[in-house]
């Protein structure tokens, strides 16, 4: 009777060692969802991707000003074709509107300045980047992070690109442009106004005659600016790469 008990024990544990070998693994984590933000302007739409796993600090900032609705009816301030647009802080009249806190920058997340990328514009400290963005219309790598020695070194943090609508940016970028208001050049003409934004997926619906519009954020808007136009070679002269300067 204890032989085939023994024997029976024998048997079964095979069987235990084999269930708990096939015991299911934990699923690896899904991709990161990027959201997508699609702006109206007055020269077409394009619709911007972004990249929270790279820069999330750049990300959800972007993505408050979007849902506050702070974009809608500035403008693309600033056109240097062959280089950058740049907009998100100048109101149609082109002054200056109240911002958030500035955020650190993430220029350092391996993400490069190329054609059509979008990234966060900011003054000569790294870390003043509030509102302002302008996107890449060519590859402008000497833009990227090369380290923290200085706001010169620090680059520019991309932290999305456009999806779609690219040829709305180029239609921008081929504008004229003209002197007007507090600048001396590089002002579109005519103006190109963001008439809205929205995350996809978050759609606003109309708002009724009676609501009121959203009170600005406390905090005063620091000056912000991209990266110099690179000089200009003088005849004779090679084309060299201009590290960034800001205004």
């Amino acid at each position: 009777m204890l032989k085939a008990v023994f024997a029976s024990v024998l048997l079964a544990l095979p069987v235990l060692a084999f269930a708990q070998a096939t015991k299911p693994a934990t699923p690896a984590p899904g991709p990161v969802e990027h959201p997508r933000v699609t702006m109206h302007t007055t020269q077409g739409d394009f619709t911007l991707e972004l990249f929270p796993e790279k820069a999330p600090k750049s990300v959800a900032n972007f993505l408050q000003y979007v849902r506050d609705g702070f974009y809608d009816g500035t403008v693309f301030h600033r056109v240097v074709n062959g280089y950058m647009v740049q907009g998100g802080l100048y109101s149609r009249d082109l002054t200056q509107r109240r911002t958030r806190a500035a955020i650190p920058s993430e220029a350092d997340n391996g993400l490069s300045n190329l054609r059509g990328t979008v990234a966060v514009a900011r003054g000569t400290d790294p870390n003043s980047g509030t509102a302002q963005f302008f996107v890449n219309l060519v590859d402008n790598r000497r833009l990227d992070y090369v380290s923290n020695q200085s706001g010169l070194t620090w680059g520019f943090a991309v932290f999305g690109k456009v999806l779609n609508g690219m040829d709305t940016i180029d239609k921008i970028a081929a504008l004229p442009t003209r002197a007007q208001g507090p600048f001396v050049g590089d002002v579109p003409n005519p103006l190109v106004v963001i008439e809205s934004a929205n995350v996809v997926g978050e759609e606003k619906a109309a708002p009724s005659p009676s609501s009121s519009a959203a009170a600005p954020a406390s905090t005063p808007a620091k000056p912000t600016t991209a990266p110099a136009k690179p000089a200009m070679p003088k005849k004779g002269e090679k084309k060299t790469s201009t590290p960034p300067k800001a205004a």
